[in-house]
């Protein structure tokens, strides 16, 4: 394959791949028959979207997309149950998962009982380290031991003995994560990834399923003559949990992330307005903004501070606990990014050491903080293009976390390794993955994830390949166009956001804004200019030799979006590379 605009080692050292012959006749063929912007119809084309779906796909709808709640084994009895705990008024537990999307599924829990006149439910979250994932016994007896129904929320599917000790209180599960062979003791097991579904809602985070069985409940309660709340005002938290979760952006995903943008817009929530202004958001969320600014801040408690931190925040409906709230978990936040800093450091040491090519890349090291071996993950992941493992090792035992690329499920093959007695632990979905190990079979068991891995493809990719999905010129770049191209969002997971480059241009202004950002102003030699912004690319390769530009000419690649700023929009390239031209 030819290299993009003949790029074969970018400034980062990548070889830039362009759109395939085929997706430009799509692209153009689409163009010709919709009349839609050409940049519009490369995205589109490349998201596999016919040019006959092209303005219903740009337009999603929950009334189009929302599938039956019923379709899911268990919903019914799920929601009755629910449904009957509120009518006896009978006391409810909530064990809820400590990250984004047990936050946001206990959240909706207890939003949808508030509004319906139900006393407020107990929240358990367990501790990272001293409990760590999913139910446990103690805890588990504990709540039955006080509790009439305990629902299980983004977690509990392969939990058979925790749930096994609930004697007393009926349990209901509503999770996404891979099931087993078998069922654990419960009421219902509601999990679009229980072995006899279908997978065809197998994208659906745990927020989604809560929601789907509060819709069912929904129209329960229509049944006998009775009205539930406006369940449309609760998708900012299933928006927020689906991109932070990284649920694949398809389907009835997209317009929940679309229609939740739209509820949190209005600031109704305490809870997510409060922790937007901590944060310093001003202008209208976008999904960005979900996955890399509020759902760290959400996340943090449960990884270093309290566990329920998080969905306390988004659960409350005063104001005042918001902020107090908010403020505490930015302080986690930045303690994160502090403890972070360091694990990351000696990961990308080991793991480079270890090398870059192989199907999986993996690090593990004495101590490392269980809260951040999952972030730590995700880094190796994006310098890797491999799925990727961080470890913390403690005694004899490690607890680490994993994370995926498209296309490789890291879910089964953990899932499988703990069936085999390789994990002590092990269980996620297709994009993430926890597991524990024994420090004496850590070397054998990373071969054989790695072995599992690479017969699904992992590793055939290079991890020096840049996607490029076109052409874009300054002039051309305007405001209107973005929001035409940001239509086919929200970019995630499984609908990866659009990357243009801007060729042959020449940098007129360059300096380093804060520590580490690359601020430029370019133009195209034609008088359009383009505003650039590069996070954290000032001290590599890639900014050394745009602030030292000396007159040059470059190709700069990156993500075109808008910028708020003083109440004014306009538009500018987040760059990613760049390769000087001719």
């Amino acid at each position: 394959m030819t290299a993009y605009l003949g790029v074969e080692s970018s400034l980062t050292g990548r070889r830039w791949i362009g759109p395939g012959g085929e997706i430009e006749r799509q692209a153009e063929a689409m163009a010709q028959t919709t009349g839609l912007p050409r940049a519009l119809c490369q995205t589109l084309a490349r998201l596999g979207v016919p040019a006959r779906e092209a303005e219903s796909y740009l337009s999603p709808t929950l009334r189009e997309l929302l599938p039956d709640p019923r379709a899911l084994r268990d919903m019914e009895a799920a929601a009755a149950r629910l449904l009957r705990a509120l009518e006896r008024r009978e006391r409810i537990a909530l064990f809820a998962d400590y990250d984004v999307d047990g936050g946001t599924s206990a959240a909706l829990l207890i939003d949808w009982l508030r509004r319906m006149g139900a006393s407020a439910p107990t929240l358990y979250i367990p501790d990272r380290i001293d409990e760590g994932y999913g139910p446990n016994a103690p805890a588990m007896r504990d709540l039955a031991a006080r509790h009439d129904l305990i629902l299980c929320v983004d977690c509990g599917t392969l939990s058979h003995e925790a749930l096994a000790a609930a004697t007393g209180a009926d349990v209901v599960v509503l999770d996404h994560h891979l099931g087993g062979e078998t069922l654990p003791p419960a009421l219902a097991v509601v999990n679009p990834n229980r072995q006899d579904e279908s997978g065809d809602l197998g994208h659906l985070c745990a927020a989604g399923v809560v929601f789907l069985t509060l819709v069912e409940a929904g129209r329960q309660l229509r049944a006998t003559g009775r009205a539930g709340p406006d369940l449309m005002t609760l998708l900012d938290l299933v928006a927020l949990a689906t991109v932070a979760d990284v649920a694949p952006l398809v389907g009835v995903n997209r317009a929940f992330v679309r229609q939740g943008l739209r509820v949190m817009a209005q600031r109704a929530r305490p809870g997510l307005a409060a922790l937007g202004d901590v944060a310093r958001l001003d202008g209208p969320p976008a999904a960005y903004h979900l996955g890399f600014v509020l759902g760290p801040r959400i996340n943090a408690g449960g990884r270093i501070g309290q566990a329920d931190l998080g969905a306390r925040l988004l659960a409350t409906d005063d104001p005042s606990e918001a902020r107090a709230l908010a403020l505490r978990l930015e302080a986690l936040n930045e303690e994160r990014r502090t403890v972070e800093a360091e694990v990351r450091a000696a990961a990308l040491a080991q793991a480079e050491a270890r090398g870059f090519d192989a199907p999986l890349v993996w690090a593990a090291g004495e101590g490392w903080h269980p809260g951040v071996v999952g972030i730590v993950a995700s880094r190796l992941k994006e310098a890797a293009n491999r799925p990727a493992v961080v470890i913390g090792l403690d005694g004899g035992e490690g607890k680490g976390s994993g994370r995926s690329v498209g296309g490789i499920d890291l879910g089964h093959a953990v899932q499988r390794l703990a069936r085999e007695g390789l994990l002590l632990k092990g269980g996620g979905h297709r994009m993430a993955a926890g597991l524990t190990v024994a420090r004496d079979r850590l070397e054998e068991a990373m071969a054989a994830l790695s072995d599992l891995l690479a017969r699904q493809g992992a590793g055939a990719g290079g991890p020096a390949d840049l996607r490029l999905d076109g052409v874009l010129m300054p002039g051309a770049a305007t405001v209107e166009l973005v929001e035409r191209i940001e239509a086919a969002g929200p970019f995630g997971a499984g609908a990866p956001a659009p990357r243009h480059v801007f060729p042959d241009c020449r940098i007129v202004f360059a300096r380093v804004l804060g520590e580490a950002h690359l601020k430029l102003r370019a133009d195209d030699g034609l008088g359009a200019t383009l505003d650039v912004i590069g996070f954290g690319a000032a001290e590599g390769p890639l900014g050394a030799a745009l602030l030292n530009h000396g007159g040059g000419r470059f190709h700069l690649a990156g993500r075109v979006e808008i910028n708020h700023w003083g109440g004014r929009q306009a538009v500018q390239l987040r760059l990613e590379d760049a390769a000087r031209a001719g």
